[in-house]
C-alpha cells in the first residue's frame, strides 16, 4: 500500500463556511442575490447554475453599479473561513505529517477560490485545483469577471448518470485524477452538497468521506444506504458539523501511523 494520502476538498460550505457565489452577491448586489433565488424557481426555468452566476457577474459589472475588481476581491476576503479549517489544512502539509496531496474539486471558480486562499495564506499548500475558469478578459467590461463552465456548452457532454450539473461531473474528474497520478493509500473527501455524491461513489473501501451534516450529501448517502445490498457506497462515512471537528479528524489522519486505519 502507498504510504501517502489524497485529501480532496469541495469548497463552498466544505472548506469555506459560505457559498462563494451567493456571498459575493449578498455583499455587493443583494438584488442579484435575490435573482439567484427566484430565477431557478420560475416555471420552465432551465438555466444551468454556472450560466446563471455568469449572467449575474455580467450585470454586476455594469458601469451604473460602480463595482470594480477590487470590490469583488474585498468581498471574497471577508467570506467566513474558520480558523480550525485553516489549522487543519496546514497540519496536513506539515513536514512531520503523513505525505498528503491536497486537491480542490469545486463548482465555484478559479478567481473566487484563489483569491480566498491567497488571503488566508494557504493557496500554496494545494497541489491541484479543478473548478470553473474565471478571469477578467472582457475588453469592453474590464471589471467583469468572465465565468465559463469547465465543461462548456460546445464540449462533448460528460454523460453522468448520477445527477451532476452539466458544467462538471465530479465523479469523472476524481477518477481521471486518480488514473493519471501515482497511487494513494487512502483518499479522504470533504464534502457537503448533492453534487459531491458522484465523487463519493468513486471512492473505495479504504477511503473516507467527511460529510457535513444537514446538507444535501448527507441525504444522498442516507438514501443510498437505504438500498441495502444494492448500495453502491463502498467508503467509510464520517460526519461533521463544524470545522473544529474536521480539525480533530485531520489530527488523526495526519499521523504517519494512521494509514490503513479508517476509524
Amino acid at each position: 500500500m502507498s504510504k501517502k494520502q489524497l485529501v480532496v476538498f469541495d469548497f463552498d460550505w466544505s472548506m469555506a463556511d459560505q457559498d462563494s457565489d451567493h456571498w459575493v452577491m449578498e455583499v455587493l448586489a443583494p438584488d442579484l442575490r435575490r435573482k439567484m433565488n427566484e430565477l431557478p424557481q420560475e416555471p420552465g426555468a432551465t438555466m444551468q447554475w454556472t450560466d446563471l452566476v455568469a449572467e449575474c457577474l455580467l450585470e454586476l459589472s455594469q458601469p451604473e453599479r460602480g463595482i470594480h475588481t477590487h470590490d469583488i476581491e474585498h468581498a471574497l476576503r471577508q467570506i467566513p473561513f474558520h480558523p480550525a479549517m485553516k489549522r487543519g489544512i496546514q497540519l496536513l502539509k506539515n513536514p512531520a505529517s503523513l505525505d498528503t496531496t491536497l486537491f480542490i474539486l469545486s463548482n465555484a471558480n478559479t478567481f473566487f477560490i484563489n483569491t480566498i486562499l491567497q488571503h488566508q495564506g494557504i493557496r500554496n499548500l494545494f497541489d491541484t485545483l479543478i473548478t470553473n475558469p474565471a478571469d477578467f478578459s472582457d475588453p469592453e467590461h474590464p471589471h467583469r469577471l468572465v465565468l465559463r463552465r469547465r465543461v462548456g456548452p460546445e464540449d462533448p457532454p460528460h454523460k453522468c448518470t448520477v445527477g451532476c450539473e452539466a458544467n462538471m461531473c465530479k465523479g469523472q474528474e476524481i477518477t481521471r485524477y486518480l488514473d493519471a497520478n501515482a497511487p494513494h493509500g487512502r483518499v479522504i473527501y470533504i464534502g457537503d452538497g448533492s453534487n459531491d455524491f458522484c465523487a463519493v461513489l468513486r471512492l473505495g473501501s479504504q477511503d473516507i468521506v467527511l460529510c457535513r451534516r444537514f446538507r444535501g450529501l448527507e441525504h444522498k448517502i442516507a438514501d443510498e444506504r437505504a438500498r441495502g445490498p444494492a448500495s453502491r457506497l463502498r467508503c467509510t462515512v464520517e460526519y461533521w458539523s463544524g470545522a473544529w471537528e474536521v480539525e480533530e479528524k485531520f489530527k488523526v489522519y495526519a499521523q504517519r501511523t494512521s494509514l490503513g486505519e479508517v476509524n
